[in-house]
């Protein structure tokens, strides 16, 4: 998911035009490529539609930190944002920036008091380190740590690079039958792993998913998985739905974006479940999609907004409280990758299909890779083998 997707802050306009490189500045001084070394290579968003593979210098591994050298990484929505928009929620990138979050690869290095991990381990790499000290941390929330520290959120670097440096208590080391992009698809399925936490989905429940892309097929599996009595998945394009046919939602409806066919819609999705919706996930985030939900929801159903496309939105509140429709939002997530891994490797969530893009780490196929997310056309993920 989105590495600083959810935040609610108004977007304000960059005044940067297509291929602008940022500003001469940086931090007082001129950037250039020794201000990031010659250890290894990653690709930076130098501006809009601007990637550049530019050395990377690490850090040093501290005690408890491994060297990973990355093997697969995925392109996420909120990369394609920044890389053309500058921008994601209150998050503005600023000077060139590593771009990448959904990742795994195999451990080369190890501080000295690792002892979970060893050099040779593949693992999946969850991109965020909170403080582990607020007393949001304390309280087993990090994912809502104010002071987190994730892959491609600005000013943090990301993680498409030859090797990067991380906690090795956000490592997880893959089982034997799961491969390196199914370790760096982990990253979405724990969106979705959260978002049916948060959502109560179970056996007794029947989930309506509004949008089809990457995140809501990867809740669709999710909600699968977690024993949900009936999916229904909704989306404006008819490929996605093919899409979410295939991977196992029992119905799916054709949805546009124009609010006078909402009551239309609304029946057809009704219709299509053949009973009360338990659970709507919303993983658009727009004022239609929104509205749809709280009004499918049945009366004390829950409401999960995963998808933020819009910061501020006009809704139906007051019907919905009246009704005790619970609204929950979802940032990130939280103690989610073992339970992944293990979705993954008992074959109860296949993540395979949803890779539908590869491209190798080269100028040219960074760049190509980001035009293919961008456009679509089928594209679902876009994944990098290094």
């Amino acid at each position: 998911m989105a590495g600083a997707a959810g935040t609610d802050q108004k977007v304000a306009k960059h005044e940067s035009n297509s291929g602008t490189e940022f500003g001469a500045e940086k931090n007082g001084k001129k950037f250039n490529k020794d201000d990031v070394g010659d250890e290894n290579l990653a690709a930076y968003i130098f501006g809009i539609d601007d990637l550049r593979l530019r050395p990377y210098k690490l850090p040093p591994v501290g005690k408890k930190d491994v060297k990973v050298t990355i093997k697969a990484v995925g392109i996420c929505g909120s990369d394609v944002a920044y890389v053309k928009h500058l921008q994601v929620g209150n998050y503005v990138v600023k000077e060139p920036m590593v771009i990448g979050h959904e990742c795994a690869g195999v451990v080369e290095e190890i501080g000295s008091e690792v002892k979970d991990l060893a050099v040779g381990d593949r693992v999946a790499l969850e991109p965020g380190v909170p403080c582990w000290d607020c007393s949001l941390c304390k309280q087993g929330l990090y994912n809502l740590c104010p002071d987190m520290k994730f892959f491609a959120t600005p000013p943090v670097q990301g993680a498409l690079a030859k090797q990067v440096v991380h906690p090795a208590g956000m490592c997880f080391k893959l089982p034997e039958n799961v491969t390196l992009e199914e370790g760096a698809m982990c990253e979405p399925l724990s969106v979705a792993v959260h978002t049916c936490n948060r959502s109560n989905v179970g056996p007794a429940t029947r989930v309506l998913v509004i949008g089809g892309g990457a995140i809501g097929l990867v809740t669709l599996l999710c909600a699968k998985a977690f024993g949900s009595l009936q999916v229904v998945v909704a989306d404006t394009h008819n490929e996605r739905l093919s899409v979410a046919k295939a991977l196992g939602a029992d119905a799916v409806v054709l949805i546009s974006k124009k609010d006078e066919d909402m009551e239309r819609e609304l029946k057809e999705i009704q219709d299509a479940m053949g009973a009360p919706i338990d659970v709507t996930c919303d993983c658009v985030g727009t004022r239609k999609s929104l509205t749809t939900a709280l009004e499918a929801t049945r009366s004390a159903g829950r409401v999960c907004l995963v998808g933020m496309r819009e910061s501020n939105m006009d809704l139906p509140i007051a019907a919905a409280a009246a009704r005790e429709v619970d609204l929950v939002g979802v940032f990130r997530y939280r103690h989610t990758y073992p339970l992944c891994l293990d979705l993954i490797s008992s074959g109860r969530v296949n993540v395979k299909p949803l890779i539908t893009n590869r491209f190798h780490f080269s100028q040219q196929e960074v760049k190509d890779a980001f035009k293919t997310s961008a456009e679509g056309k089928g594209a679902i993920k876009v994944m990098f083998d290094l």
